[in-house]
């Protein structure tokens, strides 16, 4: 999330920049707008100024002229007069426009335009009187002190005129001196957040410059870590590589082992029988055909003879069914287990007929396992809980699914076992009870272990001495 926010960051940052320089930027021309602006104004009022002066210089040069032409009566004196006749009307258009925008002035020009008109049409009439040589009139005229009116009420026009102009050149001189300092503030401000806005980008890409060094750096370091973690990663395997060579070879070799070793026992098993026969036939001719010869201490040793041939042939059907069940192929299906334990339960029935036993098999017992194989486990697990419990008048065995274990179990209420020793019981030829108690070869538990471990499955019990023992087996 975080890089995210620093890649929206860039962008925001140069808006706020863009935003910020374009205010101050447009806050600057603004002032400098203005204070140009007053500063035209001052222009425009001293322009003003100069055309009021400009108009009655011409009027004084035209007054000026026509006198001495009415003194000495030379045309050439008139040339100020013929020039103001020219000029001055267009002078007080220029004056007008210049004036526009004041009220005030253009009453004013409007006076001064009419009195200009009256004096100069008086100098006119004063020209004419010079020249038709009625000296006497001009006098009389000149006396009247018309054209000092005249004059005068031009000067007081124009005194006006100028002292309005000058109010106003005061107002805007003050107006462009406060733009003036405006302006200046402004810019400063201006060129103090610019400064301080490029401070904070300065600094906001140094610091940016200085995490992306720092994520390189990192980034070299995870590669080179990246790289010596390849390099050792090819080590192990290379030393995977050779143990497992080291596991196939051994694995080989005990499997090899393995099989020499159930080759052997089951010759061995297969070959001791031949003699067990031979002893077995001959120990029982002898108790048949010479009983009469020995007497009761000889049958009681060919009883022994053959007791111990017939518990050897017991072992050796034992060990030879433990080989073949290490040696079978597991072939899965799925089958009912409740009804391969009911009949295993009605073999071992039929086979104590004289004992009370309660058989209670829970129905719907599935399994997906060899069931040739499950027989031979249930057919020893059964007929122990059958063994061990023969000491009790009514044996009650249970077989059934504990889903607190999640596992299936056989119960008993026989002998039990004490559980100092349960490690043993899944050994062979280990028995935790003599053979004068229970008879037995001390190889169907370890039968039972190798069927559930084949099945990649667990088997476990707990009992009680004298209060039955549980058996609970998985299957994988």
């Amino acid at each position: 999330m975080k890089p995210r926010i620093n890649r929206n960051v860039v962008p925001a940052l140069l808006i706020a920049a863009i935003l910020i320089v374009s205010i101050n930027a447009w806050f600057a021309f603004r002032s400098v707008a203005v204070l140009l602006d007053g500063e035209n104004w001052v222009q425009h009022t001293w322009q003003v100024i100069n055309q009021v002066e400009m108009i009655m210089s011409s009027a004084k040069d035209a007054e000026t002229g026509n006198r001495g032409f009415f003194i000495t009566g030379d045309d050439s004196y008139l040339y100020p007069y013929t020039e103001a006749l020219k000029e001055l009307p267009a002078e007080v258009d220029h004056i007008q426009h210049l004036t526009a925008d004041n009220q005030g002035q253009q009453l004013r020009i409007v006076e001064l335009r009419a009195v200009l008109e009256q004096r100069l049409s008086l100098l006119q009439q004063g020209i004419n009187l010079r020249r038709s040589g009625r000296i006497d009139s001009l006098h009389a005229m000149v006396l009247s002190g018309t054209g000092k009116v005249q004059m005068d009420h031009l000067r007081a026009i124009a005194d006006d005129m100028e002292a309005e102009e000058r109010r106003l050149l005061l107002i805007r001189i003050e107006r462009t001196k406060s733009s003036s300092r405006r302006t200046r503030a402004t810019l400063g401000i201006a060129s103090f957040i610019d400064f301080l806005l490029i401070i904070l980008i300065f600094r906001y890409f140094a610091r940016e410059r200085a995490l992306r060094v720092a994520s390189e750096e990192t980034a070299q370091r995870l590669a080179e870590s990246r790289a010596e973690l390849e390099t050792k990663a090819s080590e192990i395997l290379a030393l995977n590589k050779t143990l497992e060579e080291r596991v196939q070879l051994r694995t080989a070799e005990l499997e090899t082992t393995n099989r020499e070793l159930e080759a052997f026992s089951y010759s061995v098993s297969h070959d001791l029988r031949a003699p067990l026969r031979t002893i077995d036939g001959f120990s029982l001719a002898l108790e048949e055909d010479y009983a009469d010869a020995v007497d009761a201490v000889g049958k009681d040793y060919i009883k022994r003879v053959r007791s111990g041939v017939q518990r050897m042939g017991e072992l050796i059907d034992a060990l030879l069914q433990l080989s073949r069940i290490t040696r079978a192929t597991i072939t899965r299906e799925r089958f009912s287990l409740t009804d391969l334990a009911r009949e295993v339960a009605a073999d071992l029935k039929e086979q104590n007929r004289d004992r009370q036993i309660t058989f209670t098999i829970e129905d719907g017992l599935e399994a997906e396992a060899d069931p040739k194989l499950l027989r031979v486990a249930l057919e020893n697990l059964l007929g122990n809980a059958v063994k061990f419990s023969a000491r009790v008048p009514l044996a009650i065995i249970n077989f059934a699914w504990d889903p607190a274990q999640n596992a299936w179990f056989v119960r008993d209420n026989g002998a039990g076992f004490d559980m100092h020793y349960a490690e043993k019981l899944f050994n062979a030829f280990n028995r935790l009870h003599g053979d004068k108690d229970f008879k037995g070869s001390g190889i169907g538990l370890a039968t039972v272990a190798r069927v559930i471990r084949r099945h990649h499955g667990n088997i476990w019990a707990d009992s009680i001495v004298d209060h039955g023992a549980t058996f609970w087996f998985t299957l994988g």
